[in-house]
Formats: C-alpha cells, structure tokens, sequence
C-alpha cells in the first residue's frame, strides 16, 4: 500500500517536499549540490528548537526522577522479591509526587511524525501524483534516498565511506549521550552498594546499554535524508542537556 495515496498522508507529503525543495533551491547558490542535504540538517535544527519546551519537561522529569531516587532506592529494597509489588509502589510514589515517567519520551514522539515525513519523502518516486524531485538530491555523490545498505551493495560503494562517517559519528553522539545520562542520573546496579537483586535487573541494565544504538541501526538502513536528521538531532540533544540540566538542576 502506496502511504502517499492516502487522503490525508499524500497532501502532507506534498506540502514537506516543496518545503524540503524550496529551502534547497534558496541554498544552492551558496551550498551548490549540499543545498538539499543543508536543506535537512536546518529543518532537523528548526523541529529541535520548536520541541525545546517539551525538553525542558523532560530535564525536569529527569531531575524529579533523581529526587525520588533515595525512595525509590527503599521500595526497592523493601519489594525487592516481588517485581508486580514494587511496579506498583513506584507507580503510586511518582502518582503521588506528580511526576510522569512518560515525560521523558515526548521529544522522541513528537519527533517522530518528522522523521517518518523524511522516510517516506525520500522512498517514493512520486509524492500525490508528482514526480519526486527530491530523489534527484545527493551528498558527496550519494543520492539522500538510499540507504547504507543501498550504497555498499551498489557500484556507489566508493562513497560508502561518507555515510560510515556519519554512522561513526552517531556512535560517538549516542555514546556520549548515554554516558551524560548515567551521570546526571545513575543507574542502581544490581547488588551494588547493598542493592537487591531485582528480578529481570540484569537484563533491563543490559538494555538499557545497547537500546540508545538502536538508532544508528536505523540510520544505516534508512534513507541518507533520515540518517542526516538522526545524527544533527543526536548531536542537538547532546548539546541541549549540556545547556538545559544545569540550569534546571
């Protein structure tokens, strides 16, 4: 099922690739063939600045969540042997404190619309009947919709070292990023310092670690255009918390 035929998807389709291609016709002359690419990374920098209020919820829910941490840290050890017991504890002590363990997760869902915009823009020939232009855009020789994959199994593979690049350098963001996160809030190690061994801790810890590089695998298997918004979000996001948690500490 073609998405862009929907009646209400196809139209919003339309009205992103003209945005996307006028911004880039504004930006050629002085980007040259990077217009379209530039095109993205300042519409990526534009939809991060519109969602700056729903990461200051977040820092904040971050930082009420370290309030709690001693509580937590208590219930824990109270209801250690009883998973459905301390869910439920910890569920009543955030209702109680009026902190929303969801608010941590809105600028990855209002994000989300954008990025499935991109996905679709630069996988579809035509957008509501028109002939996609987009297609025609390229970064160092690569079209912005094909994917890593796409490139090191075509006769592209010699530029395949520009969207390793840019893979290496989510890598280091995301790494980064979660390093940041451990230390403005610290994760309870199972056993440490006294702790209980929860069950399922060690597995949760051990998702914990690897889930954040779950988005460069999807860089590398989406659309260049979306691997471009992926990396400038990954780095705003590790600049905006450097900004935001102090100030808000």
């Amino acid at each position: 099922m073609d998405l862009s035929t929907l009646p209400v998807v196809g139209p919003l389709l339309h009205l992103g690739a003209d945005l996307l291609a006028t911004l880039s016709g504004a930006l050629s002359p002085v980007a040259g063939p990077l217009g379209a690419a530039l095109a993205v990374v300042l519409l990526t920098i534009a939809v991060r600045a519109v969602l700056v209020p729903l990461s200051v919820l977040q820092v904040r829910a971050e930082r009420d969540r370290r309030r709690l941490a001693p509580q937590v840290a208590a219930l824990r050890k109270r209801h250690g042997k009883d998973a459905e017991r301390l869910q439920r504890a910890m569920r009543e002590l955030y209702t109680a404190e009026q902190v929303s363990p969801l608010a941590g997760c809105l600028p990855v869902l209002a994000q989300a619309p954008v990025v499935s915009m991109l996905y679709a823009l630069f996988t579809h020939a035509s957008i509501a009947g028109a002939t996609n232009t987009l297609l025609e855009a390229t970064l160092a020789g690569i079209p912005l919709g094909h994917s890593f994959v796409a490139v090191v199994t075509s006769p592209l593979w010699v530029h395949a070292w520009v969207v390793v690049l840019l893979l290496a350098v989510l890598v280091v963001l995301v790494e980064l990023t979660r390093r940041a996160n451990l230390r403005w809030n610290p994760a309870a190690v199972p056993g440490a310092d006294g702790a209980p061994d929860v069950p399922g801790a060690a597995a949760t810890a051990a998702i914990g670690r690897f889930a954040p590089f779950v988005t460069v695998v999807f860089a590398a298997i989406a659309p260049l255009a979306a691997a471009l918004y992926v990396v400038t979000s990954a780095a705003w996001t590790l600049a905006e918390r450097a900004v935001l948690r102090p100030a808000l500490a």
